[in-house]
């Protein structure tokens, strides 16, 4: 684990899964257009989250797969595991493609990367802006002091962080909701014995990063509860 205070950035290490490396070579090439939302879309694929590995990836890769042909928004997907694999690819809108690359991924254990996931968000977006940071994990084995100076630092560029939690642990919560809080973002729980409160969280991330808090706001009117949910933790900043 690097040490608290010099979070190494997520990269793509030497490996043997050849298919996720090829997709990340290719992902690398893509031009990244202008006028196009920008979502990271971090994921903890830790030994704990194995039982229900595979119902989140058939989710999340849905998410993917919406969004792409919604259109105008680009996505990178982070995800970390094992003891020092974090990886990123660029920001592609190749939907189709980062769904079938979560099929992939399978779980090692590990610690968390929160940092990590945190130091490389900062980064991207002082590059360029980001629409969002979308977390989704069930542990925290990190410094909160720590991970909270990064999320403020993410909050005084802008950039809003769901943090979805699989699961009931109070320290967790207590973290995910205090680095939701510092970014100006939110936070919820899910469990996946009723998987469709994560594909509502995640679609109405997923609107934010593309049309900010005015298509939050439409969605929320429209009754949509998970919109509603995190529409009212950030305007009640």
């Amino acid at each position: 684990m690097a040490d608290d205070h010099k979070q190494a950035p997520a990269t793509r290490p030497a490996g043997k899964d050849s298919a996720i490396d090829a997709f990340l070579d290719k992902a690398r090439g893509v031009s990244e257009p202008s006028a196009r939302g920008r979502l990271i879309f971090a994921l903890d694929a830790t030994m704990s989250r194995q039982p229900t590995w595979d119902v989140a990836q058939s989710i999340q890769g849905e998410m993917f797969r919406t969004t792409a042909r919604q259109g105008g928004l680009d996505v990178q997907l982070v995800y970390f595991r094992g003891f020092s694999e974090c990886r990123a690819s660029r920001f592609v809108s190749q939907g189709d493609g980062l769904g079938a690359l979560m099929a992939r991924i399978s779980c090692q254990a590990g610690k968390t990367q929160i940092g990590r996931v945190l130091s490389h968000a900062l980064d991207e977006t002082r590059a360029r802006r980001v629409g969002a940071l979308v977390y989704v994990g069930d542990a925290m084995e990190e410094n909160l002091d720590h991970l909270a100076a990064l999320a403020g630092e993410l909050g005084l560029l802008g950039l809003k962080t769901f943090l979805f939690q699989e699961g009931d642990d109070p320290t967790v919560k207590a973290a995910f909701r205090e680095i939701a809080r510092l970014t100006g973002g939110a936070y919820a729980a899910f469990d996946l014995s009723a998987p469709r409160r994560l594909a509502e969280l995640l679609g109405a991330a997923a609107a934010y990063a593309v049309g900010g808090l005015p298509e939050l706001e439409k969605r929320a009117g429209r009754g949509e509860a998970a919109a509603q949910l995190l529409l009212s933790q950030m305007g009640s900043r």
